[in-house]
């Protein structure tokens, strides 16, 4: 049965019970065209290469939104139950790679949109804890402190932000140890992103909401931005 028919049909028998019926708010997986990672030589990003505990960034599902590629370097096996800010619930399934240690979010955050740039970044991963910041190995965005948890589908663990970092779905394929982007899974902020930065990004060149090339550069986060805030 299609998941649409299914929908319908407990609709429909909620109804016949007596019922009032509940629509389902999943919030499902979309799907982009595939990127596949490569290093900052052209060639393709092999998951073993992938350094552990390192800030590296790429873009997707569109050619100005930023993406953070982690290994955390330990399995992560656990799935999470999640929710959107307008309570949509998913499932995060947990990392890919050779040691399913490799995650990837949106690097744009939830709470007021902060984001990697060329000139500075205000979000990061940290393994270290701080003064602001009482976790280690967390995703911390130091414009209002909300820190999310790589490790748990980016769930939000402390600060304003109303929802996890949108997951990026990747792809490993064992054979060749390469990485593809493939789509998202959450709360996308895509939209309210492009209405809050889009002069900005096309007076720096290009077209904001072009889509991802069929191949995605992998950066050191160090060697991306000038300049790292720090909390």
């Amino acid at each position: 049965m299609q998941r649409r028919e299914f929908v319908k049909f407990c609709a429909a028998s909620a109804a016949a019970a007596g019922a009032p019926a509940v629509a389902a708010a999943d919030a499902l997986p979309t799907l982009y065209g595939r990127a596949r990672l490569v290093g900052e030589n052209g060639a393709p990003l092999k998951a073993a290469a992938v350094p552990a505990e390192r800030n590296l960034i790429f873009h997707y599902p569109f050619a100005a939104t930023p993406c953070f590629l982690l290994n955390l370097g330990r399995p992560v096996k656990a799935s999470a139950r999640l929710v959107t800010a307008d309570q949509r619930s998913y499932e995060w399934k947990g990392g890919v790679g050779p040691r399913l240690s490799i995650v990837a979010y949106s690097a744009i955050c939830a709470h007021q949109l902060a984001y990697p740039t060329r000139e500075i970044s205000f979000i990061s991963y940290r393994r270290e804890k701080s003064a602001r910041n009482k976790f280690a190995n967390v995703i911390h965005c130091c414009a209002e402190h909300s820190q999310y948890d790589p490790a748990e589908g980016a769930r939000v663990l402390a600060g304003p932000a109303p929802q996890p970092l949108a997951a990026i779905l990747l792809e490993h394929d064992p054979k060749t140890d390469e990485l593809s982007a493939v789509g998202t899974l959450g709360g996308e902020m895509f939209n309210q992103f492009f209405a809050k930065y889009e002069m900005k990004l096309a007076l720096e060149g290009g077209a904001p909401r072009a889509t991802a090339d069929t191949t995605s550069v992998v950066h050191e986060l160090e060697n991306y931005c000038r300049q790292q805030v720090r909390c």
